[in-house]
């Protein structure tokens, strides 16, 4: 399965047939059929494309090259020149603009992730540099401005409303060829576990989407927007009836809180939890086609405050439903620190509710000494939802490194994710203190930028 988002070239091919015949002469269609008027979405949509825009960006692109070519004797005893370190590249994507007078426009992160420059087309044909105001990589969103007046804002949907089989309307800028409009359905909702990025709940449809339209709208007949197109799955490199958007609801708090601070600010409840299985579900004696079951709870934490206990099931979350642990987490990933929060539980098979109030999520911390005196003057931080490494990496981040300690010596860096320790695997601090304790010898596993080191350590 191949999630395709990059923008792929595409080749007209422009046959030409040469008829000798007369051609017939074509009648128009009617306006009506039998007094009714013919279905048509050209009203709609003369509405809402003018909303949304074509994203140009240019950015530098490091060059893979020989480590050789970096040392200046090197390349003076084999007379080699000066060889360039970075390109320009440059993508194309789509953006909806949803507040005209101020200027904002959504779009996808990874749309304009890295890019020096940003050239918004309007669908008049109007050109305007965009600035970034933030992004969020865990859920790609990201939003850009472009100066306000004489723009068009599209209005955002209710996406709790949304059924399966709901006739949806994607428009973008396909391959770079311009605006485009396909139609389709609502094929599923709350899609998750895709992998696409850390925070999934997507909507799933048949309307066609390909390389391009990434940042792109997906609006009802009614011209509002339902969500924010994302990806798709396309084995062959275009289209195949499978793409993926984000709900409105979710771009819109997004949205806010990039607009406030810059980026999301994601709060934590402060437990561990797990599918409902049906094992679970028949030890609880309840039903098992939803719900969420608590696994652990930090102490000190927002939920052990709610009052929240290990084996209570989570039904649903400000009278939103939770169908399984992935839906808990995005139910909590939306919410600003501080907020308020209401959980309806089974608790031994007894309906309950609690409130509670989202902490701020401060990750677990570990100096290295209190560890083991080899690793001492190290750092360490467990990897947090909010981390750009969260669900890419499993291990413990290593935050900061004292020069000339014992554990720069050994060879620790800032920015290495260990991974394992004596050939146990480590996602926590907890895990460090339980796996290098009484032992000759450490070997760290560990990854440092695109590779993988073990350090071993007496």
């Amino acid at each position: 399965m191949t999630m395709q988002r990059p923008l792929l070239s595409a080749t007209l091919l422009a046959l030409s047939l040469t008829i000798t015949l007369p051609l017939p002469v074509l009648a128009a269609l009617p306006a009506a059929m039998d007094g009714q008027p013919l279905p048509t979405l050209a009203p709609m949509l003369e509405q809402a494309t003018p909303a949304v825009v074509n994203i140009a960006t240019e950015s530098r692109v490091a060059l893979r090259r020989n480590p050789l070519l970096d040392d200046p004797f090197f390349r003076h005893f084999f007379n080699i020149p000066d060889q360039p370190r970075e390109r320009k590249a440059q993508s194309v994507g789509s953006g909806v603009v949803v507040d005209a007078q101020r200027g904002y426009v959504i779009t996808n992160h990874h749309v304009i992730d890295g890019a020096e420059k940003i050239t918004v087309t309007l669908s008049n044909g109007r050109q305007l540099t965009a600035k970034v105001i933030g992004s969020d990589p865990e859920s790609d969103v990201a939003v850009i401005q472009i100066p306000g007046g004489n723009l068009t804002a599209l209005p955002l949907a209710d996406s709790q409303r949304l059924r399966v089989g709901d006739f949806v309307v994607a428009v973008g800028n396909p391959f770079g060829l311009g605006q485009t409009v396909t139609s389709g359905i609502v094929s599923a909702l709350g899609r998750t576990g895709l992998g696409i990025q850390g925070y999934e709940d997507f909507i799933q449809t048949d309307a066609s989407i390909n390389p391009g339209n990434s940042g792109g709208a997906l609006v009802n007949l009614r011209g509002e927007l339902v969500g924010i197109n994302t990806a798709i799955i396309a084995p062959g490199g275009g289209n195949v009836g499978i793409g993926f958007a984000i709900p409105s609801n979710m771009v819109s708090r997004l949205m806010n809180q990039i607009i406030a601070h810059g980026t999301v600010r994601r709060g934590q409840l402060g437990v561990s939890v797990q599918d409902l299985t049906p094992e679970l579900a028949q030890a609880f004696k309840i039903p098992a086609d939803q719900g969420a079951v608590i696994a652990q709870v930090s102490p000190r934490s927002a939920a052990a405050r709610a009052g929240l206990k290990e084996g209570d099931v989570v039904l649903r979350i400000n009278d939103r439903t939770i169908r399984d642990s992935s839906s808990l987490r995005n139910a909590i990933g939306l919410l600003e620190v501080g907020e308020a929060v209401r959980l309806d539980v089974l608790r031994d098979g007894q309906p309950l509710t609690l409130n509670a109030k989202v902490g701020e999520y401060m990750p677990a911390k570990a100096e290295g000494d209190d560890i083991d005196p080899r690793l001492a003057g190290a750092f360490f931080e467990d990897i947090g939802p909010s981390s750009p490494l969260s669900g890419k990496v499993q291990g413990v981040l290593v935050a900061k490194v004292d020069s000339g300690s014992p554990a720069a010596r050994a060879g620790l860096r800032p920015n290495d994710i260990i991974t394992a320790i004596n050939r146990q695997r480590v996602s926590s601090t907890d895990d460090l203190r339980r796996t290098s304790s009484g032992d000759d010898a450490l070997l760290i596993n560990l990854v440092r930028g695109q590779g993988e080191l073990l350090l071993v350590l007496r």
